[in-house]
């Protein structure tokens, strides 16, 4: 009981660490990448080209002051950036990671967690555009739930071929039924609405309507900064590693790659 204890405690560590130590790398990719397509600099001095500038921003959220506008609502204003964090960390705990079940914790019905940590990563943005009390904030965080409510749908239904063909709702199940063929081939269209929904769920172009930054300042983060604003900067990408490893999951066999598929045929 207590080594098992002790390796679940590991994974945990080493989930959490890799979650976060991914979210500061995808920071990194995108902002050097945004710099070549818009022909600028990107981040070049923190480091060989860049690479601890994430590191750098870090330091700097962690020692800004934790200013709190006199016309929040202090309570809701202060949990709103912890909802998308936990909401994401949370579905994490459902993905296989190996053959052994490596996971955090074992779930008949992984794909319903997912889609409700999904849904309730809408509140994070909701709760911060409406505790701001500003109308630029309010405007964001409208524009942000309505489009992840409504990806929402198309994202659960695009999953109902792989819960058929699977039989279940179990990811670790759903792994194993794609033994010798990807979902990604008879669930293609399933595969492409999902992906697209990801997109949308994780604000990336071209669904960064909700920040808007020649309308709306920033969205729903307008108000924040410090670490509030962090932690909503860290879940967006936390984000952007679930969806992709949920598309792994779901459509590419999770850990039966293509050496696998290779040898299992060969035998």
């Amino acid at each position: 009981m207590a080594n098992q204890l002790g390796s679940s405690l590991l994974l945990m560590v080493v989930v959490l660490s890799t979650i976060l130590g991914g979210s500061a790398l995808l920071i990194w990719v995108e902002r050097r990448l945004l710099g070549v397509w818009q022909d600028r600099y990107g981040p070049n001095r923190a480091g060989p080209g860049g690479l601890f500038q994430a590191m750098a921003d870090l330091l700097k959220i962690l020692t800004k002051e934790d200013w709190i506008p006199p016309f929040a609502d202090k309570p809701v204003f202060v949990l709103a950036p912890a909802v998308v964090m936990i909401t994401t960390l949370l579905a994490f705990a459902v993905i296989p990671f190996t053959p052994a079940l490596m996971i955090v914790t074992h779930a008949n019905l992984g794909v319903l967690f997912f889609l409700a940590m999904a849904a309730l990563a809408a509140y994070s943005v909701v709760l911060g555009g409406w505790a701001s009390h500003s109308k630029y904030s309010l405007l964001g965080g409208l524009r942000a739930a309505s489009q992840m409510v409504t990806y929402e749908v198309f994202m659960g239904l695009s999953l109902m071929g792989v819960v058929m063909l699977a039989g279940s709702f179990d990811l670790s199940t759903i792994v194993e039924a794609q033994e010798s063929l990807w979902f990604c081939v008879p669930q293609f269209l399933g595969l492409v609405i999902f992906f697209i929904a990801g997109l949308a769920e994780t604000h990336r172009l071209p669904f960064d309507l909700p920040e808007a930054e020649t309308e709306l300042v920033a969205g729903y983060h307008t108000e924040y900064s410090g670490m509030k604003f962090g932690m909503f900067f860290v879940g967006e990408y936390a984000g952007i590693m679930l969806i992709s490893a949920m598309i792994v999951v779901l459509f590419f066999g999770g850990w039966h790659g293509p050496l696998y598929l290779r040898s299992s045929g060969s035998d």
